[in-house]
């Protein structure tokens, strides 16, 4: 009604004002009608020759064209969204997933969408599914064990590839230059772990099927220091293949042997019943051309 009224008042003219929107001159007189009992005000006098604003459409006219400049801008705005000209996007992720996975998706969003504002929150997958839910992150990328139920009726998964369990070993190890290692092969060796991590929920099981006697020695919690102490020979540690292109140069990976520990999966999980963003939507392609 805005619109058709400040065309009517740049024309003078009904007749004018509905040839330049396409309606009838019906129309045009409806919606003004419609717009004077909205602000219950007369707007225009009608005079042989057209229309005059009235005191109160002059006092109407200088708003309605301000408002009109911000529903304009609000579209283009809108526009720039779906074209990913502007917009955020806030990614939550798991630990290791942030070594190579995430940090070339982004590379590639960026490169792609420059005027996206990204950021990233990392956290265990729990953490990145409660995040989910109070809006602090628009997409998390999660991982679960194949045993583990996942819970599609409030979240939204998409696969994106398998988290192999690896096994790392001092480069002089005996069994450094395998191909695969069977856990028969590790019942003897002192093990490295962190206290409340990702991979103590993998090892528990492990430990059970290596022997009673298989024992941790170390008990830490950053990466680096357990990788240290791999590399100083005191034990070895178990590492999913997500952070394998950030390990050290003097430690060898060897697979452990799928029959002996299953990896994990990793989605891209969102919510359901949650529109995705048009950023949401462009940053869940990169991620499973990452597989």
């Amino acid at each position: 009604m805005l619109r058709t009224f400040h065309e009517v008042a740049a024309h003078g003219s009904i007749t004018a004002a509905a040839r330049s929107l396409g309606y009838t001159q019906s129309a045009v007189s409806r919606q003004i009608a419609a717009l004077e009992l909205a602000v219950d005000a007369r707007l225009l006098d009608r005079q042989a020759r057209g229309v005059e604003l009235t005191e109160h459409g002059r006092c109407l006219l200088g708003h309605a064209e301000a408002l009109l400049r911000r529903l304009d801008a609000a579209r283009s705005d809108l526009r720039a969204l779906d074209h990913l000209g502007t917009g955020r996007l806030q990614v939550g992720a798991f630990p290791t997933a942030n070594a190579a996975l995430i940090p070339r998706a982004m590379a590639e969003f960026a490169a792609q969408h420059p005027d996206v504002a990204l950021s990233l929150v990392e956290g265990t997958s729990r953490v990145q599914l409660a995040n989910l839910e109070t809006g602090d992150v628009d997409i998390a990328v999660v991982s679960a064990f194949p045993d583990h139920a996942l819970d599609t009726t409030r979240f939204e998964f998409v696969y994106l590839l398998d988290d192999a369990i690896l096994i790392a070993l001092p480069q002089s190890h005996e069994l450094a230059t395998r191909k695969a290692v069977r856990l028969a092969e590790l019942a003897g060796e002192r093990w490295i772990a962190g206290p409340v991590s990702a991979d103590s929920r993998t090892l528990s099981p492990l430990r059970l099927r290596l022997a009673p006697e298989a024992r941790i020695d170390f008990l830490v919690g950053e990466w680096t220091a357990k990788l240290g102490l791999v590399a100083a020979g005191l034990g070895i540690t178990l590492v999913p293949s997500t952070a394998s292109p950030a390990m050290r140069a003097d430690i060898a990976l060897v697979p452990l042997h799928p029959d002996d520990g299953p990896g994990r999966r990793v989605y891209a999980a969102t919510m359901c019943g949650r529109t995705h963003s048009p950023a949401v939507t462009a940053f869940i392609e990169i991620l499973t051309r990452q597989r």
